[in-house]
């Protein structure tokens, strides 16, 4: 996928679509987003894997076709290297949202989505 934002579509228990627009940095056919970890995005992974994706601008309008795929949220060495990609890619915008993360003690969840 190309561009700074993808559309990220999680699906509530009742099967609606929630659409939130991401940043984004793909290594290997997987693409990594993060979140703070208890956004709801992140709840409906948990309860549901799948997603769908597709290119949009910042505010959400959409710029491609929808793909299926399957969300996880991952942890060690393949958390650690989704943050490494986001990081140098929106550098240096996600390392000061990370420091004022941490300076309120949010926890970030790194969610890996593979297209299907």
């Amino acid at each position: 996928m190309n561009g700074k934002y993808i559309s990220l579509e999680t699906y509530r228990r009742n099967g609606a679509g929630v659409r939130t627009p991401v940043w984004f940095a793909e290594a290997d056919g997987v693409l990594y987003v993060y979140s703070l970890g208890d956004a709801g995005k992140v709840k409906r992974i948990r309860a549901n894997p799948r997603v769908r994706v597709a290119s949009c601008n910042a505010r959400g309008k959409l710029k491609g076709e929808w793909l299926e795929a399957e969300a996880r949220i991952v942890d060690g060495r393949e958390e650690k290297r989704g943050h490494e990609l986001l990081n140098w890619k929106y550098r240096p915008w996600k390392t000061i949202g990370d420091f004022f993360s941490r300076l309120r003690g949010r926890h970030q969840a790194i969610l890996a989505i593979r297209p299907q």
